[in-house]
Parts: structure tokens; C-alpha cells; sequence
């Protein structure tokens, strides 16, 4: 089995991001379509994008409690590898949107204390994908992407689930070796921990999180 940690790094807005996201061996490109974002794109923006990423390069739209208006508009104009829903679908909405457009979809799941983990059982049921995520405060603007990170040890004995899933929230090159240690997270997520301000990438950034990342490799299953 491959022991390497598939890098995903979200909110990448430029073509100069985005190829050097791909030049460091990410295994997934994310865009943002949230209004409120400093990562915010336009569907034009994401289209030409999105033809500028390199095969093999899984690219992912992020929408927070998008209507069927929205990802119709979306999915028409975007070629688009997954949807990641990132704001308070039910499991019934994910089902829905799985149906209706005939891509994989991840559910982004906050965590704040044991109490969050239940939730993941149940979308694992319906999502092709989980990405656990930092619990955003109750006051914040974004629901990811504020640079939190979690209590790690509460997946420490959950490590794994009958989905794929990517661990979220407050990484950085400096702590993803750790996390990827303590939960046994097989995918990682980055956005404002390879940011030099909100919404600016740092492309010197990619490759040491993408090594990072991979310093402790995880124990094959086999």
C-alpha cells in the first residue's frame, strides 16, 4: 500500500498558484465559491483555472449551503472533479447533490470536542468523502480557513472511517508531521497555512507543506 499523504491545497486563485501547487505534488486543487471569502472566485476565474490544471490533479469546488441554482450555474461552467460542501448540508442534501450531478461530493465536518464525532458516522454513509475540519467560533465570517486547528488526539482512536477523509484546519509545514502522526490522516488540507495574508498564497510554502506532510509516513494497513 502507498504510505505517501495526498496534499490538497484549497482557495488557490491564480494560474501561477495553481501550477505550482501542481509542480509540488499536490494530489487536489481546491477553489472557493463563498462570497465572504478572501479565496473567493468567480466562475469564470475557476473556469480558466480549472483548464490550466494538469491531469491528475483532482480539482474541487468549495460552496457553503449552495442552492440547486448555484451548482447548476457552477457545474455547467466549471469542469469540476468533486464538490465539497463546507456549510450545514444535511446527509439528505448531500445524497441530493451526489444525484444530481453525478460527482463525487466531500462533506467538511467541524470538530470542537467529542461530541462532533457521532456526525461523522452519518455522512460517511452518504459521502463519497469527509473532510474533518476545525469547528469554526460561533462569531467567525468563514466556516474553514481561519487558520484553527483542533484537538487532534480525539481521532487519535478513530482513525479510520468507511470513507476517505482529509484532515483540515490550522495546518502548517511546521505541524502537519504531527497531526498526520497522532490521527493517522492518509490526506491533508491546507489553505491560509501557505497564505502570507488572507487569500495570498506563498508559493515557497507548497513544497515544504507537501514534504512535510509526508516526514512521517503512515504504517501500511498490509
Amino acid at each position: 500500500m502507498n504510505n505517501s499523504v495526498s496534499v490538497k491545497i484549497c482557495g488557490l486563485s491564480t494560474a501561477d498558484d495553481v501550477a505550482a501547487a501542481a509542480a509540488s505534488g499536490v494530489a487536489y486543487v481546491g477553489f472557493v465559491f463563498f462570497a465572504k471569502s478572501p479565496r473567493n472566485v468567480s466562475f469564470d476565474q475557476a473556469r480558466a483555472l480549472a483548464v490550466e490544471t494538469p491531469t491528475g490533479v483532482a480539482k474541487v469546488a468549495l460552496t457553503v449551503n449552495a442552492d440547486d441554482a448555484f451548482l447548476d450555474a457552477l457545474a455547467a461552467r466549471v469542469p469540476l472533479d468533486m464538490l465539497q460542501l463546507h456549510g450545514s448540508e444535511t446527509p439528505e442534501r448531500v445524497s441530493q447533490v451526489k444525484a444530481r450531478y453525478g460527482l463525487p461530493v466531500m462533506k467538511a465536518l467541524g470538530v470542537a470536542d467529542a461530541s462532533d464525532l457521532p456526525a461523522i458516522d452519518q455522512y460517511s454513509a452518504v459521502a463519497d468523502q469527509l473532510l474533518i475540519d476545525a469547528k469554526p467560533p460561533k462569531d467567525a465570517d468563514l466556516p474553514g480557513g481561519n487558520g484553527l486547528a483542533f484537538d487532534w488526539q480525539l481521532l487519535a482512536d478513530r482513525k479510520y472511517w468507511s470513507r476517505p477523509w482529509m484532515l483540515a484546519g490550522g495546518l502548517t509545514a511546521e505541524n502537519v508531521a504531527d497531526a498526520v502522526r497522532l490521527t493517522g490522516a492518509r490526506q491533508v488540507d491546507v489553505s491560509s497555512g501557505v497564505e502570507s495574508a488572507p487569500g495570498t498564497k506563498d508559493a515557497q510554502l507548497f513544497d515544504a507543506f507537501v514534504q512535510a506532510a509526508n516526514k512521517k509516513s503512515i504504517p501500511s494497513l498490509l
